[in-house]
């Protein structure tokens, strides 16, 4: 967050202010507060959900009507169902299953019937198991450490609508070459969840 009050900075934004909040925070009024007495007109949230969400909650009920962004994690979609607030937008890394992608209901169809949780939480579930999947594919049999190295110096995953792109892995590179974050968020006319802004690709340097 620091990084991106920076980056803010460099692009004419004006900073309000930072607040580091604990997840195990009992009460994030203060917190609040200290936010909305900076007079901002947009915050966003790169924290665990919990922190996120109840801190906007908490500057929605000081009168805050400002513009809130958080990072979407699992629980993101069916949160955006209970809070239903404009105002309340999350980016992320993941299609939400609203995008109704074959994968999805391919998910929703293995799930169900075995998961105490939504199926909506499973989408980063997936992704790790694909791309484990890919590397193992490529590994000759008998298997070792070393062939499992190599497989994974040369991967590219189709994540069949699940994400903007494709997972690409090089020798150097066993994360991505390139992000894609996805903005959701409520829309009030049709009592739902609209895409807010599709897919944007960011180069990993």
């Amino acid at each position: 967050m620091e990084h991106g009050a920076k980056a803010a900075e460099s692009k004419g934004m004006k900073v309000g202010g930072h607040e580091t909040i604990p997840p195990t925070t009992a009460n994030f009024s203060p917190y609040a507060t200290k936010l909305k007495a900076a007079n901002v007109d947009w915050i966003v949230s790169w924290a665990p959900w919990v922190t996120e969400v109840k801190t906007f909650e908490a500057l929605r009920q000081l009168g805050w009507q400002g513009k809130f962004i958080a990072y979407a994690h699992n629980v993101a979609e069916e949160e955006l169902k209970r809070v239903k607030d404009p105002g309340f937008l999350v980016f992320g890394t993941n299609a939400m299953f609203i995008s109704n992608q074959p994968i999805h209901k391919d998910i929703a169809a293995a799930a169900e019937g075995k998961t105490k949780f939504p199926h909506t939480y499973l989408n980063e579930g997936w992704v790790a198991a694909t791309t484990l999947e890919a590397a193992l594919k490529k590994v000759p049999w008998p298997p070792t450490r070393a062939k499992l190295t190599e497989a994974m110096n040369d991967l590219s995953i189709d994540m069949r609508g699940m994400r903007g792109g494709p997972i690409v892995w090089s020798k150097d590179n066993h994360y991505r070459h390139d992000l894609y974050y996805r903005v959701h968020g409520w829309d009030s006319g049709k009592n739902g969840i609209k895409v807010v802004k599709d897919w944007v690709r960011k180069e990993i340097k």
